[in-house]
């Protein structure tokens, strides 16, 4: 019977996949994400869109809070800088959008130190607190600074060129929302893999095992901040492009309590859950709207203003629930049916 906990060679640990059938499936993924646009509306393309580039700043989540073990709540800060460095870069310097796109992930990672390094002693609530704060300072700077920023007016931006091909228009930027999760997830892959990510998975289940085996605790945990600052900025730089227009209201503090949920209730340090965490929390409104529709005409017209407070009370609803029953979240799952599937007939 085929397994994938046991590995016998040293090439099989560090591997991103040691069966041929892993990469089959991938490959068959990726082909019916890319014929999807022919297939779908202008809103499903737009939805699985926001899933792509949502899921590349997850991903950088998932990695500071899933795999490194440390919990923050600056999210929107972060996203924040990353559309507002692709905005000013391209409109005001004429920077290309693709090379503008990295340069606001290396802004948002820089500016992470300024969380990163204050923060190098705190752990648990007060780091999470530390981080919140964070975010509130950034987004009264960009108020503030209305000569560089435009302040509460927003930024308009043209849309992503690459060598003079334009992306404008949703199934364009949709290939190009396509191909950046997957150079993400093949990068958060191999970061995992490597020394970096081993050092990582030490801090979080033990961080005094850490020290005491060599791991420079300081070091590492300020690197998993500016890596997955440069996740997010990224990611931010993206929902610039696919809004075309940013302003600071866009980057609410709710951001930051959305990109949490996805993780949790993707299944931390998971890279396929951070994907499944994402879709699901960004298809949750349409579910509430399909199950009012469903309830009746009377009930749709009576939640229709309350709308936001029930989306809130459902994210807390949906954390408690994958918590209480699934702690491993949508990873967990996919992994039991996995399972189930290969050992069939002989699965309990």
């Amino acid at each position: 019977m085929r397994t994938r906990t046991y590995r016998t060679t040293y090439a099989d640990l560090v591997a991103l996949s040691p069966h041929a059938v892993t990469w089959v499936w991938a490959s068959l993924g990726i082909t019916v994400l890319m014929l999807l646009p022919t297939l779908l509306s202008a809103f499903g393309l737009n939805m699985l869109t926001a899933i792509f580039v949502t899921s590349v700043g997850i991903l950088g989540l998932n990695l500071l809070s899933g795999v490194a073990g440390q919990i923050s709540l600056g999210h929107a800060g972060f996203l924040l800088i990353g559309a507002y460095a692709q905005a000013i870069l391209t409109t005001d310097y004429r920077v290309p959008s693709l090379l503008a796109i990295f340069l606001s992930g290396l802004v948002a990672a820089v500016a992470s130190l300024v969380v990163g390094i204050p923060s190098l002693r705190l752990k648990g609530l007060y780091l999470a607190i530390t981080t919140l704060a964070f975010t509130f300072i950034v987004r009264h700077i960009v108020l503030f600074a209305e000569g560089i920023t435009r302040g509460s007016a927003g930024m308009p931006l043209e849309a992503l060129s690459v060598f003079g091909f334009s992306f404008k228009g949703d199934t364009r930027f949709y290939y190009a929302a396509l191909f950046m999760v997957v150079l993400f997830i093949l990068i958060t892959l191999n970061l995992m893999r490597s020394r970096i990510g081993r050092a990582w998975l030490a801090l979080r289940d033990h961080d005094t095992a850490a020290r005491a085996m060599g791991i420079e605790l300081m070091r590492y945990k300020l690197l998993a901040f500016m890596v997955s600052s440069f996740y997010t900025g990224v990611a931010g730089a993206m929902v610039a492009l696919q809004t075309r227009f940013i302003n600071v209201d866009t980057f609410s503090i709710l951001i930051s309590i959305e990109a949490l949920a996805m993780v949790i209730v993707g299944g931390m340090g998971r890279v396929h859950g951070a994907i499944l965490g994402t879709a699901l929390i960004i298809f949750l409104p349409e579910l509430l709207n399909i199950s009012f529709a469903m309830a009746g005409d009377s009930f749709k017209t009576l939640m229709a203003d309350r709308i936001y407070e029930v989306k809130g009370m459902m994210y807390g609803v949906v954390i408690l629930l994958f918590l209480r029953l699934e702690p491993e979240g949508m990873a967990g799952i996919w992994r039991k049916l996995k399972r189930f599937w290969v050992q069939w007939p002989l699965s309990q």
